[in-house]
């Protein structure tokens, strides 16, 4: 149940990345995860977190509000909702955005000649062709082209099973505006 890519929905509906994120986070966190499953009663899980140490900040300092972008950033997210977000979040930040929801949509308009600046890709999505693949076909036709992964696994999940290699830029989900501001900016290698 808390391997990254186990699922229970039909090919193309989704992957399970639900109980792997919760489970990592419980792990990192130092707490563990119990599961009791009955047919015909349901399923039970408990989380055990330690207790935190420590003072609570009251008062914690205002963020550096991010720089503005002026680039055009190629999104490519198979969620409609995630992607109405991310390209939300980029138009406030004052990125132009081109937004598709799979990797045939986004190689067609590269292959039509459509500008763009990076490319900003999940990881695993539906349709045959994940956002590496993506990437990899991409810069065959725009070598040199800058990348950012977004995924809700964790990166030593994608990595282990070959989606990412080391070293990639990767934002996890969920995220905040700063983090997503920060990434751009190191992707466009600001």
């Amino acid at each position: 149940m808390f391997e990254p890519f186990f699922t229970t929905k039909e090919v193309g509906k989704g992957s399970g990345l639900g109980m792997s994120m919760v489970y990592g986070f419980v792990k990192q966190s130092g707490g563990h995860i119990k599961i009791y499953s009955e047919e015909g009663h349901g399923t039970t899980i408990k989380l055990y977190l330690p207790p935190a140490r420590g003072q609570v900040e009251v008062e914690a300092p205002a963020p550096e509000p991010p720089r503005r972008g002026s680039e055009v950033i190629l999104v490519v997210e198979d969620d409609q909702l995630v992607r109405n977000y991310v390209v939300t979040q980029l138009g406030s930040l004052g990125y132009k955005t081109i937004a598709v929801p799979d990797a045939r949509a986004a190689l067609a308009l590269v292959d039509k000649g459509e500008k763009f600046d990076l490319l900003f890709t999940d990881v695993i999505m539906p349709g045959g062709m994940n956002g590496r693949q993506l990437a990899d076909e991409v810069r065959k036709r725009r070598p040199g082209l800058k990348v950012l992964y977004t995924s809700g696994y964790t990166e030593n999940a994608i990595v282990h099973h070959g989606r990412l290699d080391e070293g990639v830029l990767l934002l996890a989900k969920p995220y905040r505006k700063a983090q997503l501001a920060s990434m751009l900016q190191q992707a466009l290698g600001e």
